[in-house]
């Protein structure tokens, strides 16, 4: 799905299942936050020593992203990871290797920049591979980076995953879609502050 195809209604079942490989796990309950973990940063460079292995000069990028990269930010204990590569759509250049260390492909997003999730354990890993100049790893980075340094809007989103992570979602990628605004919200300010 589209950025502006998510803010305006969640993921629908179907379009899940179009997506996931394997099909989408059911959560049928809470989101599980935590307090931030310093050990955070610590894992997420052991996990880009051991992409930069498998890929070598193929990852063009390795970023921390997501809650667990801003400090003093609740977060879901997923290490959300950030691979460029010259092409996410060709495949045979990237997944065999990921999944010979390791790591799963769990969904594949043709209509959404190409993007490929990736699943790790020990510790929980959400590796999104997209191709190098992506809109996306920019909007993410920019929302990272702004995280860290305003607190307000560290503070507001915090307050948003909390109360959203409250209420039952049968499926997380609906806690995800809910928080589409506060986002836009956010990415908005960040934006024009980027901008000036």
């Amino acid at each position: 799905m589209t950025e502006r195809d998510r803010a305006q209604q969640p993921t629908t079942e179907e379009e899940l299942r179009q997506v996931t490989i394997g099909g989408p796990t059911e959560l049928n309950g809470q989101i599980l936050l935590v307090d931030y973990d310093p050990d955070w940063p610590i894992r997420f460079e052991r996990e880009a020593a051991k992409i930069r292995a498998a890929l070598g000069e193929r990852a063009l990028m390795i970023e921390h992203a997501g809650s667990t990269s801003v400090p003093g930010l609740v977060a879901k204990p997923i290490l959300d990871i950030i691979v460029a590569v010259v092409n996410s759509r060709d495949e045979s250049t990237y997944v065999p290797a990921l999944e010979a260390a390791g790591y799963r492909l769990h969904i594949r997003e043709p209509e959404w920049e190409e993007h490929r999730l990736f699943k790790g354990t020990h510790p929980a890993v959400n590796m999104h591979v997209f191709t190098i100049g992506s809109r996306e790893i920019r909007r993410m980075l920019t929302m990272r980076d702004w995280l860290r340094a305003n607190e307000a809007d560290r503070e507001l989103y915090a307050a948003t995953k909390r109360e959203l992570a409250s209420r039952t979602w049968k499926y997380g990628q609906h806690y995800a879609d809910a928080k589409t605004t506060v986002i836009t919200e956010i990415m908005a300010r960040a934006e024009a502050a980027r901008n000036s």
